[in-house]
């Protein structure tokens, strides 16, 4: 069952109708067929036009969506032959950022690399163990590890990056947060092999960019990066959450805004209604521009990598 968000109710009440007429009694005299025809054709024109259009709010609303695919769903459909690596060897695991050893693709033309993200979960047990994607610093200094661990086998790097931002409580903030965000930041930074990153949801803050400083950074089409949350930025500007949608506007947030700003590079298209209507092909989606992109990196040497980090990074806001 889809969980509809709150601009959706026109297209959820076509949808409720159409499988009301699919459960009708057939052995009845009663064609229903044309109409459930009429329907389906109505729902998906409504569904293309509203997704064709919506606000960074609601795109923000979309990126949150309970039933979007997440790190493990990606890994499932994919990639192969995942080996995870845990613990940060200096205090313990943080499940809120996962990564190992992966193959993009399957067969025998699949790539190895090494897979990094934030998990959120999908079920409140499953959020509570993840803590909801927001990393702690061993998660970052896991990442680190994993990070050089590729350097090292000259493997490239490819993060999947969906957090609302690290984890702010007390005890991140004892075990040294700011510092393993700026560490593993620079440990992106100074990869001697091909990294690329992928915002396949939400983007937040320095949770997101200690994961996501690389050449190649790419966005799903409703997925969104800011500094801040549009709650959190509506809080400070007008002491008031409610103004979050009218922040979301004027933090240009979504894949379209920062395409045109050339903070990402590439924006990857979602299925009709967002990723999480069709997380399969998503995947394909999302396997073929890392496939793509990796294919151009490959062709580099580590100093040209540097530098296009480093000019890269250098020339926004300019």
């Amino acid at each position: 069952m889809i969980s509809y968000l709150e601009f959706e109710k026109p297209v959820a009440s076509l949808e409720e109708r159409i499988n009301e007429l699919r459960s009708l009694d057939t052995n009845h005299d009663v064609d229903v067929a044309s109409e459930i025809e009429r329907l389906e054709a109505k729902s998906a024109d409504l569904l293309a036009t509203t997704y064709a259009s919506l606000t960074p709010w609601q795109k923000t609303q979309v990126a949150r969506h309970p039933q979007r695919p997440h790190f493990r769903d990606y890994v499932e459909a994919a990639f192969s032959d995942f080996m995870p690596l845990g613990g940060d060897r200096c205090y313990g695991e943080d499940e809120a950022i996962m990564g190992g050893f992966a193959k993009l693709g399957t067969g025998e033309n699949a790539r190895r690399v090494m897979l990094i993200g934030h998990e959120k979960g999908n079920d409140t047990q499953s959020r509570i163990r993840h803590n909801f994607g927001m990393g702690k610093p061993e998660g970052y200094r896991k990442a680190i590890r994993l990070m050089e661990l590729a350097g090292r086998f000259g493997l490239p790097v490819v993060t999947l990056v969906d957090t609302s931002g690290a984890f702010p409580g007390i005890e991140a903030e004892e075990r040294g947060q700011a510092e393993a965000i700026a560490r593993s930041t620079e440990a992106c930074l100074a990869l001697p092999v091909p990294m690329v990153s992928v915002i396949v949801g939400e983007g937040g803050s320095g949770g997101a960019v200690a994961l996501a400083s690389a050449e190649r950074v790419l966005m799903l089409e409703h997925a969104v990066y800011s500094v801040i949350s549009p709650e959190g930025c509506a809080s400070i500007l007008w002491r008031t959450s409610d103004k979050a949608a009218e922040a979301a506007q004027a933090m240009k947030i979504t894949a379209q805004h920062l395409k045109r700003l050339n903070v990402i590079d590439r924006i990857v298209k979602e299925p009709v209604g967002g990723a999480h209507r069709d997380p399969q092909a998503m995947a394909r989606n999302l396997g073929k521009a890392l496939g793509e992109e990796l294919d151009k990196l490959s062709e580099m040497d580590s100093q040209t990598l540097l530098r296009m980090r480093e000019e890269r990074f250098l020339q926004l806001g300019g």
